[in-house]
Order: structure tokens, then sequence, then C-alpha cells
């Protein structure tokens, strides 16, 4: 069952449910304005889709359009709102420090500031083993950290697995593994400085 590689790319099935969480993820990630700019990505991604069945997702998964701080209106679902306003206002602050050389360390350090807000309280412990990340919680706090890692991409995390106080953090590497383990500390104990980011450089 174990192959030469080392590591393969996300992948996802071919069913609806996958198509959705596709959908949300290009939500999350880009500013859409339109469907057809939805289809062009998911392609890239090698997710084909039709205009009906992309329509009917829309529907099904109660999008709607919101109006952002630069006037456009772009694609939304419940729960992206604020995730939407945020990456708009990052990318403004990117825009305006670029001038700096600055701009990635502006718009990690809001991500990493509001990261430190809630993980600082629950947080007890990080450590890291091969491409693993495992951050321990009080009881009941597991998957509510999990879902805080998951909720926006962070590089080099691939997706996480909740117990009731263990999360572990699946990482592309075993260097990987050891940087987001050195970043979440450094957020768990309220740190936002720019070497939190847990990569080389």
């Amino acid at each position: 069952m174990v192959s030469g590689e080392s590591s393969m790319p996300l992948q996802r099935p071919t069913t609806r449910a996958a198509r959705h969480s596709a959908i949300q993820d290009v939500l999350a990630q880009h500013i859409i304005t339109s469907q057809q700019q939805l289809a062009d990505v998911l392609a890239s991604q090698n997710i084909e889709v039709t205009q009906a069945t992309l329509s009917r997702d829309l529907d099904e998964m109660h999008a709607t359009k919101i109006r952002i701080a630069d006037g456009s209106v772009c694609y939304t679902v419940p729960g992206l709102q604020h995730e939407v306003a945020l990456n708009t206002r990052i990318s403004q602050e990117t825009a305006q420090d670029h001038e700096d050389g600055m701009q990635n360390w502006t718009a990690m350090s809001k991500f990493e500031q509001q990261m430190s807000r809630v993980l600082s309280g629950l947080v007890t412990s990080v450590a890291s083993a091969q491409n693993l990340v495992v951050v321990h919680t009080p009881s009941g706090a597991a998957q509510y950290v999990a879902s805080v890692l998951d909720r926006q991409p962070i590089d080099g995390i691939l997706g996480t697995i909740a117990g009731d106080d263990t999360v572990m953090a699946i990482t592309s590497d075993n260097d990987t593994a050891i940087q987001r383990a050195s970043w979440l500390l450094n957020l768990a104990s309220g740190g936002d400085g720019p070497h939190t980011k847990g990569e080389n450089g």
C-alpha cells in the first residue's frame, strides 16, 4: 500500500460534497465576482463543472453576494463573511505597504494577531513529530482549535484531526512541522513578531 512517493498533493473525490468544499475554499481565498470566474478557478484545480451545476451548488450552499470595502460585489457563503472582510482588509493593507517591502508581514500579522487572541487561552502545549504538529488543549477544546486552524489556509498545513483535548495538524514535511509548531507556540504565547511565521527567512 506504500508507494515510493513521500507525499501527494491535495486531491478531491468527484462528489457533490467535495465540490461544495472546493467552492467554499475558493470563496474563502479569492474575491469571486461572477460564476464564470468561479468556474475558471475550479477548472484550474481540475474540477470541471457546468454553469447549471455551479448555479445549483451556490443555491444549495445559500451563497449570497456582499459589497466589500472597495465597492465591488463578491460571492460568499454563511460563515465566510468575516474571512472575506479580513482578506479584503489584508489586501488593501498589503498594497499600502508595498513600497516598504513589508507587505507579506503586514498581511500575516493581522492574521496572526487574530489567531493569537483565540489560541492564547486554549493551547496548553505544542510539539512536533515527523510531519505532525501535536497541539494539546483543555478538555473539550480541541475541535474548536482545529476549526480555527482549518478556517484560514496556512502554508504547509494540509489538514487537522481533533479529539477531545488533542489536535494533530498534518504538514507537508518534517521541517514544516517543526516550523509550524514553533509558530503556533509563539502565537499561543501571545507573540506576533515577524519571526512567528515559522518560515525560513
